[in-house]
């Protein structure tokens, strides 16, 4: 299974569309109970684990089997303004599309995209900024 960014560098602007692709390979569509996609964020690091749901989307055995598994499907999202990525040291706010697989043996098959959501117009004007993480300070830099 894959999840697909429209945007290579993984940079979303706060306020704008999300758009992304996913796909099921190597699963029989007999063996798949049901199918979940959101767009999360979630915190690491020193305290407590933060976890809040954005977008969902859950299909269950009858819509996989009308729609196949053969074809990329698409996932579209307007993205909060904040809260925004941040990578300190103590803490880390993240965010990410999620998919869940649930097998009809009961078994549970997760993988995570992840993406950086900076400030609004910030991608346009130059300034976007993940804060605390200079890789991912300025954009094509």
């Amino acid at each position: 299974m894959s999840v697909s960014l429209c945007r290579e560098d993984g940079i979303y602007e706060g306020g704008r569309e999300l758009t992304a692709t996913w796909r099921v390979s190597r699963v029989t569509l007999d063996a798949l109970n049901a199918i979940e996609v959101s767009v999360l964020w979630y915190t690491e690091g020193k305290g407590d684990t933060d976890l809040h749901v954005h977008h969902f989307q859950r299909y269950e055995a009858e819509q996989i089997r009308r729609f196949g598994l053969a074809d990329k499907h698409p996932l579209v999202c307007l993205l909060p303004a904040t809260p925004l990525s941040y990578h300190g040291r103590l803490i880390r706010l993240r965010w990410c599309v999620r998919m869940r697989l649930f097998l009809n043996d009961g078994r549970e098959i997760v993988t995570d995209q992840p993406f950086y959501l900076v400030a609004p117009n910030s991608i346009q004007n130059g300034t976007a900024i993940v804060v605390g993480d200079e890789r991912r300070s300025r954009p094509g830099k």
